[in-house]
């Protein structure tokens, strides 16, 4: 009896559970960061009660927790792969503004802040005075404006931080990308999520306080004015259900203004914006991690390893073809057991486990050659269907018509409305000019005359069309030169070129990059691990295709005109450079461990000048005049990405 097939368990399988552990994780330190701010609004009347989690302090810390509860579920459906891909950020604002998603983020960062807002105003002592009833003759109730600022100012906060949240793509799961190790830096490991979390912590704190300090001053001195009269009519409709208030809805004559409400409100936005951020960091830090458990990649728990990632490989999901590929690239690099089992896996029902691995990675970097080629080209039409036979007619129910002359005159109408027909048929069809021919001569000629009487010479030579196109192009760069609205229209080189690379709407670098690291560093090698030889049988293919994909790369990016709304007018894109840097990179490892073997390999003197010249990176410009300001490397989102440590909220609009 044949022995049992070994199930490959899919590669999501071992996935899944970790960013679920991952997300439990940044649950958790939600939760004691939740319970700090509890702390901080205890009353701290005695020693022991105003820290002590059961009681007050616990009650309180689970409400914080509620309110940052929603934010966490939103970043788990709302979270993808990849860059926005755009030529322009009013394209991307077209695309996203009114979406589903937009919508949604917005509606859940104003109910977060709602929560937030309704559990600081019952953690405030009665004393303060932000009760929404207060008593005054007795027990005549009335509405508190004071505690309707609070939730109105907090309200706006989020609503704010929602939108912030779309412009810079909170939701983008940021993956690491694997370097060649070089001489001298073996020992180096990265750096941790902690490590990381305490040196962004600083920046973290000051971003939460500027932006509660904006809001609050904004919402203080100009839009509480506008929205006060609204806002007090939606809370006395609500509060009537419980309270005996009284029937007019008009505010008082006097708004609650004073610094010590100012500095509360700007307070309590503080806590409430450094749960945001400090959320937004761990779920960054957290998802960025390595597709490790243990310091073994995550298909290792498989009874069938190579089985379960080349499952992943070939997964039609970015974010499980991604991680995949980096668990890929980092076997290639700090796993010589899993890499010798590459090469000793032969056996596969549909091919040895280097050749899957092979026409994986190359199909990966064969879609950016793919895209370049059909860069500016219409859309392939869909192909024609197939020809049938023609049916047969069914069986006629009728009789077959008359064989009459169609084209017979009928017979003149009779009577007053045929006359009247026939009348104004002889002058519609009748031979002569139309209104349009009388008139319109005529209208043009008056024009000209009243032109002449009022136009002097020089507002003429204005309106000349060539005048006119001069006249719309200087307000178009005006209005493109200024900082604040003229970045949403222009076109930047950097945007084009990424969009053309990697597709739209969303382009995931890391994939390429790890995939030309891979691949390279597999055949590589071989050399001393692969014992049958398979891998030295595409070698060629490997080292032409690099060959082709950095060349054409390189055209693309020299020959791509600049847009004329581009006013940087610079040919730079550290996306695409990344991933010129890996092609080259890998192609120059191949190149310096098979070119002993070239003649062995069928590989002409060309083939390996070409691929020397393709390898070959240009000299880095000298550096630039200290007096010349450092353009930050996260202006194109690469660094972010590359490092997974970035603060997003540096990086462009996408």
């Amino acid at each position: 009896m044949p022995p049992a097939a070994v199930r490959r368990a899919p590669y999501r399988d071992f996935l899944q559970p970790a960013l679920q552990r991952r997300f439990a994780s940044t649950t958790g330190f939600l939760l004691a960061l939740a319970y700090v701010e509890a702390v901080t609004l205890s009353r701290w009347n005695h020693l022991f009660w105003p820290w002590f989690p059961i009681g007050l302090p616990g009650i309180r810390t689970l409400a914080i927790f509620g309110s940052i509860l929603p934010i966490i579920i939103l970043r788990i459906a709302h979270s993808h792969m990849g860059l926005r891909t755009s030529n322009s950020p009013i394209d991307t604002i077209r695309r996203t503004a009114f979406s589903l998603a937009t919508l949604e983020t917005v509606i859940t960062f104003a109910v977060s802040a709602w929560l937030f807002s309704q559990t600081y105003l019952f953690s405030i002592p009665a004393d303060s005075n932000l009760g929404w009833i207060t008593y005054y003759s007795g027990d005549r109730a009335r509405l508190n404006e004071r505690a309707l600022f609070y939730t109105v100012n907090l309200i706006i906060l989020g609503i704010v931080q929602g939108v912030i949240h779309i412009s810079l793509d909170y939701d983008r799961m940021l993956l690491g990308r694997v370097k060649p190790r070089r001489e001298g830096d073996a020992n180096d490991r990265p750096p941790t999520g902690w490590e990381k979390f305490t040196e962004a912590a600083p920046a973290v704190v000051v971003r939460a306080g500027m932006l509660s300090m904006v809001v609050a001053l904004v919402n203080y001195v100009v839009l509480y004015h506008f929205l006060r009269r609204w806002a007090w009519s939606w809370a006395l409709s609500f509060f009537r259900i419980f309270y005996n208030l009284p029937k007019s809805n008009i505010p008082p004559s006097q708004a609650p203004w004073s610094l010590l409400m100012l500095g509360r409100s700007i307070w309590a936005g503080f806590l409430l914006c450094l749960l945001w951020y400090v959320a937004d960091m761990a779920f960054r830090l957290q998802l960025g991690k390595e597709p490790l458990k243990n310091n073994q990649p995550l298909s290792a728990e498989s009874k069938d390893p190579n089985g379960s990632l080349l499952n992943g490989l070939k997964s039609k999901k970015t974010r499980v073809s991604a991680f995949a590929m980096w668990e890929l690239a980092l076997i290639a690099r700090d796993f010589d057991a899993r890499r010798q089992a590459i090469f000793e896996d032969i056996d596969r029902k549909d091919g040895p486990m280097w050749s899957q691995l092979y026409v994986t990675c190359l199909s990966v970097l064969k879609a950016v050659e793919e895209r370049v080629d059909n860069y500016g080209k219409p859309p392939t039409p869909p192909p024609a269907p197939a020809e049938t036979a023609p049916q047969q007619p069914p069986p006629r129910l009728v009789q077959p018509p008359k064989d009459d002359n169609v084209w017979a005159p009928t017979a003149p109408p009779k009577g007053l409305r045929g006359a009247v027909g026939k009348v104004v048929n002889n002058v519609i069809t009748s031979p002569g000019k139309t209104p349009a021919e009388v008139y319109l001569p005529e209208a043009k000629k008056r024009a000209l005359e009243a032109t002449d009487r009022i136009l002097t010479q020089e507002q003429k030579d204005m309106l000349r069309p060539e005048n006119v196109n001069t006249m719309v192009h200087t307000l178009a760069f005006k209005v493109l030169s200024t900082p604040t609205i003229g970045p949403v229209f222009q076109q930047l080189f950097g945007r084009r070129l990424t969009t053309a690379v990697f597709g739209q709407p969303y382009g995931e670098p890391s994939i390429y990059v790890n995939a030309a690291y891979a691949v390279s560093k597999l055949a590589v090698s071989s050399l001393a691990e692969d014992r049958y030889g398979n891998v030295q049988r595409d070698v060629p293919a490997l080292i032409r295709t690099f060959t082709t994909i950095i060349k054409k790369l390189e055209r693309f990016r020299d020959t791509l005109p600049i847009h004329w709304t581009d006013l940087r007018k610079t040919r730079e894109c550290a996306e695409v450079e990344e991933l010129l840097d890996a092609l080259k990179d890998g192609l120059g490892e191949l190149v310096t461990a098979f070119s002993p073997y070239s003649t062995d390999l069928r590989l002409t003197r060309a083939d390996m000048r070409l691929a020397r010249e393709a390898a070959e990176k240009p000299q880095r410009a000298a550096e630039a005049p200290a007096e010349q300001p450092r353009v930050p490397a996260v202006e194109n989102g690469a660094a972010a990405a590359a490092d997974g440590n970035a603060e997003p909220e540096m990086r462009q609009l996408r």
